[in-house]
């Protein structure tokens, strides 16, 4: 038995979506229809009073280039995005972390769009552990997280 809930739970009735393709001749053809909530709010069951995600971003201190690019990328991260939390630059492994990092919060949708396209193509050597606030650190920090590069084995007993 599954304990995933459908994700098309409350479009059980909904009208069968057109099969037509576009004229690009690869994308579906999507009617017009009301904007995702998710645009302007983060879903349930995100926490409301905590930020929507966490962002790690990872670096091996020991190799002076990649230590090097992450002091660079935080100061780069502290200026182009000031409105964020922006955390401490450690040079070492802390918590449930087994590496050096630094830590970035957004707190809507749109600065996590945001940061997450900029780190896309800007994080350079280093790793980003990003994950949910939902209340459930473990769950949040393994089953409901997204890497950028490589996924680093994290130290979980803590967040039991």
């Amino acid at each position: 038995m599954s304990t995933w809930k459908s994700p098309l739970t409350g479009y059980e009735n909904a009208e069968p979506l057109p099969t037509t393709i576009n004229p690009d001749g690869k994308s579906l053809f999507n009617p017009p229809g009301p904007k995702s909530a998710a645009y302007e709010k983060f879903p349930e069951p995100f926490v409301p009073s905590k930020n929507g995600f966490d962002f790690h971003i990872y670096y091996m201190q020991s190799v002076q280039t990649e230590a090097q690019y992450a002091k660079e990328l935080h100061e780069r991260v502290r200026r182009e995005f000031p409105e964020l939390r922006i955390y401490r630059l450690w040079d070492k492994p802390i918590g449930p972390h087994p590496t050096a990092m630094f830590e970035v919060n957004t707190f809507d949708p749109h600065q996590t769009g945001a940061l997450f396209s900029w780190l896309a193509v800007n994080r350079g050597p280093c790793d980003v552990l990003i994950h949910p606030n939902t209340g459930n650190a473990l769950k949040d920090h393994t089953e409901l997280a997204t890497w950028m590069g490589r996924q680093w084995p994290l130290v979980t007993e803590m967040l039991k």
